[in-house]
């Protein structure tokens, strides 16, 4: 028997077992179903917060009326509950217990837009699987991670969650969470079930404030907004979340088209729906539904298996089915789809958290990887041979800044259980590892970001002027990004702009660390500083990983996920943008117009007068201690037919004096369409690590299928024509080769 026969009926007897188990499963739920009284049906689709095992819970648990638990995070309250829902209540169904568990549990990786920042999904993999074990070891199975919602404005708080601007990177990185957090087998005792949140175009709310209206054309959402939600359904996503805004009008929590029509029928997904924090009762607020009946009638309807903390469908679905509103069939399968998770979860078989005393927080390797995820994450946008510090040149060392020595902020946003006593920040890595070698002068000057003492910064600037190097650890305070915090100025806050000024005064070299939430506006800070590293919010491990990259025992490899704007007027800025009929050209700046200029004369075309037409750095922008080169593109053929492949290659050099990791980029732009098309969209990219001298060949393939998009019927299909490609180090460099699509 030949190897491949082998491998396919050992493919096959596993297709049958799977497909035997799965049947089974269902069996069992219509089973289950079958013997559950309407009021136990709609207890499963009813998720409340935790209080602890008070009188109160366990007599809404034994009465089989509640299905999941929120933010519940004692493993001894945690099974005690689950005794009373398994031991003590009519049917013996577990209850699943679910937490925000966004980029990390107790040792936190950085904010998922810093992991984005990384482009290495094997490490956003590592952090999501270490946060499914720590939060596990307690009893927690389900989290409401990863954000893949495609965010485009700096000034939304929750962009901190999201892995940026771009539908595929996003895609990919979402993908590698899923996996994290899940495992090889959801049912394992230190796997959690994921949820792709927020369902859907979350992250294009009107101003970038949160809750807010959307309005996207149906074309635009399946282009860029859907296709991360759809890579992690195919992916085994556990569970969806609705998002909290309106799309044209519809809000998600009732959206027939998004719930049904999309993720169900298209998609054929079959996890669980559930709404975010009491979202089916806010369409109200909406102003689409009149009372919490309507609105459980919408949600329902549009297919939402379970009500976050709304009490919409505990309180009106059974009224509303023997009134003949709602079908129980709909309840049915609702309920189908909850028991499904609590089985794929193997919580029929393993309720209840085995060992209480086991301790699996802060393991070495966690914090190796933590370390690693925040040492990658970080963006050299500007270096003027002042790093990596030298003990040739340098002896004394200012580390002064809000975020110097900020444990909690350096933290980021959505950690409910970090603790900050565990975090290492700057300036205690740096002490400790480099106060050997060198002199180290400590002073904040800002005690936290939004400070604008000015006695603060002269004591700073004392401690420069005593030093050969300033390091400005600079920032946002973890308050200032995530939910509900969005910022209309997204300059930095406080008077830290005003503190780099007074340090660039005193003629030291400056260099700029940014720990943050979001993209800032940082033009004049980036001008005066010597070099400029953007780190995000860096979790735990933040303080080891950035004394490593200033001091050179390890080279910054992190590319922007975003596109960081010169100005906030001109948000929304992002790299894949339309060309418009007239792109900019003889671009004439405010200030060198001619007083009494006749009205046409700068040559009407699209800029804008103070920030002209480029960001202030492209999307996948970031410099290394070493430099690169990049070969002409090559491609295989230079035409294909619909069902065709072609490969792209490029030759990447290492033309430096250090060993470091380079992220190559694919792009590909869709000459002339029947609709207009990005100037370049990213279709791949590859990391790799290249010795200095070292040069290696990169290759990607192109396959006709994935050069498509949607048309305004609705239908996904590919056009013949002109396509460009790039092998590039970002979304602005590089010279474009051309194939043509038959």
């Amino acid at each position: 028997m030949t190897k491949k026969l082998l491998f396919i009926l050992m493919l096959g007897a596993s297709l049958v077992s799977c497909s035997k188990k799965q049947d089974a499963t269902e069996s069992k739920i219509d089973e289950l179903i079958s013997k559950m009284t309407l009021t136990e049906k709609i207890g499963q689709m009813n998720q409340l917060t935790g209080e602890g095992a008070s009188a109160n819970m366990k007599d809404q648990i034994r009465a089989g009326v509640v299905g999941s638990i929120l933010n519940e995070v004692d493993a001894n309250t945690i099974n005690e509950l689950q005794r009373v829902a398994v031991e003590e209540s009519r049917l013996g169904i577990p209850l699943i217990f679910a937490r925000d568990v966004i980029h990390g549990f107790k040792t936190i990786f950085p904010i998922p837009l810093g992991q984005a920042a990384t482009w290495n999904p094997e490490l956003a993999e590592q952090g999501a699987r270490i946060a499914a074990q720590e939060a596990s070891s307690v009893g927690i199975r389900w989290t409401f991670a990863p954000m893949v919602d495609v965010s485009r404005d700096p000034r939304w708080g929750r962009i901190a969650e999201s892995c940026g601007e771009d539908p595929y990177l996003t895609s990919v990185m979402g993908v590698a969470m899923v996996k994290g957090f899940q495992g090889d087998n959801l049912a394992d005792s230190n796997s959690i079930a994921a949820c792709a949140k927020h369902f859907a175009g979350y992250g294009a709310s009107e101003s970038g404030k949160d809750y807010n209206t959307t309005w996207i054309p149906e074309t635009q959402l399946r282009d860029v907004y859907l296709p991360s939600f759809h890579a992690v359904a195919d992916a085994g996503v556990a569970t969806f979340m609705c998002s909290f805004n309106d799309i044209n009008g519809i809000p998600s929590s009732g959206n027939k088209h998004l719930n049904k029509d999309i993720l169900r029928n298209e998609w054929k997904w079959d996890g669980v729906l559930v709404s975010d924090w009491g979202s089916i009762d806010q369409m109200i607020s909406h102003g689409v539904c009149a009372n919490s009946e309507d609105a459980a009638i919408m949600a329902v309807d549009a297919g939402v298996d379970a009500d976050m903390m709304g009490f919409v469908y505990i309180k009106n679905l059974e009224k509303l089915v023997k009134e003949g509103k709602v079908d129980e069939k709909l309840i049915d399968n609702a309920v189908r789809n909850i028991l499904r998770l609590k089985f794929r979860l193997g919580l029929f078989e393993n309720p209840y958290v085995k060992d209480t005393s086991k301790v699996a927080f802060y393991a070495s390797g966690s914090l190796n990887a933590a370390r690693q995820a925040a040492e990658e994450s970080a963006v050299l946008l500007k270096n003027n041979n002042v790093l990596p510090i030298s003990t040739k040149t340098v002896k004394s060392i200012a580390v002064v800044g809000p975020m110097s020595d900020a444990p909690a902020d350096q933290l980021g946003t959505w950690v409910f259980d970090a603790e900050p006593s565990h975090s290492v920040t700057p300036l205690q890595a740096i002490r400790q590892d480099y106060g050997s070698k060198f002199n180290i002068l400590a002073e904040k000057g800002l005690l936290y970001s939004r400070d604008t003492n000015s006695k603060g910064i002269a004591r700073a600037v004392q401690v420069a002027e005593k030093a050969d190097i300033v390091l400005f650890f600079a920032g946002e305070e973890a308050i200032l990004s995530g939910e509900a915090h969005c910022r209309a100025d997204i300059s930095l806050p406080g008077a830290q702009t005003e503190m780099l000024r007074e340090l660039k005064k005193t003629g030291k070299p400056v260099v700029t660390v940014l720990m943050t939430g979001r993209p800032n506006t940082i033009s004049e800070e980036v001008e005066k500083s010597d070099a400029f590293i953007y780190a995000f919010q860096g979790g735990t491990m933040a303080g080891p990983a950035l004394a490593d990259l200033l001091f050179g025992n390890a080279v910054p490899s992190g590319k922007l996920p975003v596109t960081i704007p010169r100005m906030v007027g001109q948000v929304p800025v992002y790299y894949a943008h339309k060309m418009t009929g007239r792109p900019a050209s003889n671009i004439v700046m405010i200030n060198d117009i001619p007083v009494g200029a006749f009205q046409t004369s700068l040559g009407n075309t699209s800029y804008h007068l103070d920030a002209g037409d480029s960001p202030l750095f492209p999307f996948g922008y970031g410099l290394s201690y070493t430099t690169f080169s990049y070969s002409p593109v090559h491609l295989s053929a230079t035409s294909m037919d619909q069902n065709g492949k072609i490969m792209a290659e490029c030759k990447v050099t290492n033309t430096g004096k250090y060993d470091a990791r380079e992220v190559i980029q694919l792009y590909i732009r869709d000459k002339v369409a029947t609709l207009a098309q990005p100037v370049r969209e990213l279709k791949g990219f590859k990391k790799i690590m290249l010795k200095a001298g070292e040069s290696q060949t990169i290759s990607f393939e192109i396959n006709a299928c994935e050069l498509g998009f949607w048309h305004q019927d609705n239908t996904y299909s590919v056009e013949p024509g002109e396509f460009q490609v790039w092998i590039s180090k970002d979304s602005q460099s590089g010279e474009p080769v051309s194939f043509y699509l038959k």
